[in-house]
């Protein structure tokens, strides 16, 4: 739904149901990203065994960009397109070759991909909109690959994790795009630490540190943020900074670890000149979990000329570790000391690696879809410590997960 044609999230990234029902407590954490060694950067093009008909959803900024990489992968077609804005649809389906009459526009042109006899969906929409396009997708039985953060509230997360599971029992593919479980650096470092190389974990830190976007002035409908990713600053439509650019960090702590935190205490504010949207662009959140290990996380969205930072660092007796998206992942010290190296390009280089990794598990009928307890752990970690940090308190996960609260947006006035 994003007009600029741009790398608008590149270029930020470069400045900076019921409480059982989401018991996502994942115990593959090893299968996720297999620790083995991978090539850094992906080929381009790769031989392919048929090509996968495919559908986008989402033609702006990182949208429009990621479905280049489908096409240049060589394993998909397209087949159609859908953005709120008629005008980025027409500009997607004229840069992959999508005949005029399935590019589709409003709330419900991605149902009308869904219904254009696609294998499979790419959702790089507003999240507030993921879970019912996932559902949509899922229950139609497409395979569907998906941005981060997968929801933007507790109901949200939940259908995504339903989603999830009800995607592998029809032996379909769900994949959600995080890029730093796939960097062989972060790979190696994470499985050192797993293996004891730290000992026993005595914190961790993480840090989210960019520079935010632009906050224009409100308009009669919500139609006016849905673009340029102005959606970032509005808690309803992309979860926050903390739920939308810190979410990197936090998931890699997440990912090592193995489990997601019990509660959460912290506090926030707004510090952007003349904001519009309810985001907070600073948060010091402290979360806890169950085995008492300590997690402290700073996040920060201003365009202050921050160097930008997403890194998870580990700390234990006698070592330390860090993991990165960009700079440099190690271990050092102790029997598992790793010099590591620089994570490169991840941005472009993670994304084609999970696009050649939902070809393969498509083609392959691999249906664990093990990356969606964890971006489901993830987002509900993010809303954890962002309403912790809203109310300057301490919660729980459990009461928040009692919660279930719903955020909703005004659509009143928009495209249908």
């Amino acid at each position: 739904m994003e007009t600029n044609p741009g790398l608008s999230r590149r270029k930020f990234l470069g400045s900076a149901l019921a409480v059982t029902a989401s018991s996502s407590l994942f115990g593959s954490v090893g299968v996720l990203a297999e620790d083995k060694p991978a090539a850094t950067n992906m080929p381009v093009k790769v031989e392919t065994r048929r090509k996968i008909k495919t559908g986008f959803v989402g033609g702006g900024g990182r949208g429009g960009w990621i479905a280049q990489l489908f096409k240049n992968h060589g394993g998909y077609e397209a087949v159609a397109v859908a953005d709120y804005f008629q005008p980025v649809a027409d500009r997607l389906g004229n840069s992959l070759g999508v005949e005029p009459v399935r590019r589709f526009s409003g709330l419900s042109g991605f149902k009308k991909v869904i219904e254009s006899g696609i294998e499979a969906l790419v959702i790089e929409d507003v999240p507030y909109f993921y879970p019912e396009q996932a559902r949509a997708a899922i229950e139609a039985g497409l395979h569907v690959y998906i941005a981060k953060p997968v929801a933007v509230d507790v109901p949200g997360c939940l259908e995504i994790e339903a989603s999830g599971k009800r995607a592998t029992q029809k032996q379909r593919v769900f994949l959600v795009d995080y890029q730093m479980p796939t960097d062989p650096h972060n790979i190696e470092v994470a499985r050192r630490i797993r293996e004891g190389g730290l000992g026993k974990l005595s914190q961790v830190r993480t840090i989210g540190l960019g520079g935010g976007f632009s906050d224009p002035p409100l308009t009669g409908s919500v139609e006016s943020r849905l673009q340029n990713l102005i959606w970032v600053n509005d808690i309803a439509l992309g979860c926050d900074n903390i739920g939308n650019f810190d979410i990197h960090s936090i998931e890699i702590a997440i990912w090592v670890i193995g489990q997601r935190p019990v509660a959460a205490m912290g506090a926030s504010r707004v510090c952007r000149p003349d904001p519009h949207g309810d985001a907070h662009d600073v948060c010091s959140v402290v979360y806890e979990y169950a085995d008492g290990l300590v997690h402290n996380h700073f996040g920060q969205a201003l365009p202050n000329n921050n160097d930008g930072n997403l890194c998870a660092m580990f700390d234990g007796p006698r070592a330390n570790a860090q993991i990165n998206y960009w700079g440099k992942s190690f271990l050092r010290g102790g029997p598992k000391h790793y010099g590591g190296g620089k994570v490169e390009d991840l941005y472009q280089a993670g994304a084609n690696r999970n696009i050649a990794s939902f070809y393969d598990n498509i083609v392959g009928g691999k249906y664990g879809n093990e990356t969606v307890p964890l971006a489901v752990d993830s987002a509900l970690t993010c809303i954890l410590g962002r309403e912790a940090a809203a109310r300057h308190g301490r919660l729980t996960m459990e009461d928040l997960l009692k919660e279930n609260r719903r955020l909703e947006v005004d659509l009143k006035g928009l495209k249908a």
